[in-house]
């Protein structure tokens, strides 16, 4: 398939709508074709035209090269504002007429044109000033699987051209080891196996710790003798609470009786 880059300058614009009240106007150019919405690119922000803003920014699209293709080129014009921009015009210009400037295989010089700018609203203010031009026509080759050449991409009527079949390299016929030094044993058919002067490890996982010796059985219960028990008497009354009793205690009292008898006894033997 042939197509071309179209090289597209967007140069300037004069006498479009203002649409900030409360600050200068700051536009930039949004380009996008439209049959190819990852295609969308934009200019530089002009911050000091206000209503004539310039930008000559040039920005590259890969078109088909086929004079008859479809598609726009939508021409965004918006302004920059901190609560987000608004769109101030646009411009389409249809892919065939660029298409057209091209009378052969060769780049195309460059083309200065100027489109009317319309606002949103369906109204046109302003003009918008672009120049164009085409690079030479390129073909895509079509390359084969029996093809052993690069192909890239070259002007029309050229291609992959090579015929020759693709031989896939051929195994080594040596062993990828050195053979092994005087004194140690020639590895079987098979695979070569390098030679080690240790023995093979082997990858059966092993533990840190030696085996737990073998159980045996479990000692006889430890019987212990109850401990004696001690009895105790009864508590001893408990002391009473606040001021003893007037008078004698009984014991004394029984004293005291004791020694009047006997004074009256020894008063009435004196008497006697």
């Amino acid at each position: 398939m042939a197509y071309r880059t179209v090289e597209l300058t967007l140069i300037s614009a004069k006498d479009l709508k203002g649409v900030n009240l409360l600050h200068k106007m700051e536009v930039y150019a949004e380009v996008v074709l439209s049959t190819d919405p990852r295609s969308k690119q934009r200019t530089s922000t002009d911050h000091e035209g206000l209503k004539n803003p310039t930008w000559n920014s040039t920005l590259k699209f890969t078109v088909p090269a086929d004079p008859g293709a479809t598609g726009l080129f939508n021409i965004m014009l918006r302004a920059e504002r901190s609560l987000g921009d608004r769109d101030v015009g646009e411009v389409h210009i249809a892919l065939k007429e660029i298409l057209e400037a091209a009378t052969g295989d060769g780049p195309t010089q460059p083309k200065f044109v100027s489109y009317q700018v319309w606002k949103p609203s369906g109204k046109p203010k302003g003009v918008l000033n672009i120049s164009y031009k085409l690079s030479e026509r390129i073909t895509a080759p079509i390359c084969t699987a029996s093809s052993n050449t690069s192909c890239s991409s070259k002007p029309a009527k050229t291609g992959c051209t090579s015929t020759e079949s693709y031989q896939p390299p051929q195994p080594a016929a040596t062993s990828p080891y050195p053979p092994p030094p005087p004194g140690y044993p020639t590895p079987g058919p098979g695979l070569a196996q390098p030679v080690t002067a240790y023995p093979a490890v082997s990858c059966a996982p092993s533990t840190a710790y030696p085996a737990s010796p073998p159980q045996y059985g479990a000692p006889p219960p430890y019987t212990y003798a109850p401990p004696p028990q001690y009895s105790y008497g009864p508590l001893p009354p408990q002391p009473g609470y606040g001021y003893p009793a007037y008078g004698y205690s009984p014991a004394a009292q029984h004293s005291q009786s004791s020694q009047r008898r006997t004074r009256n006894t020894i008063t009435d033997l004196a008497r006697g």
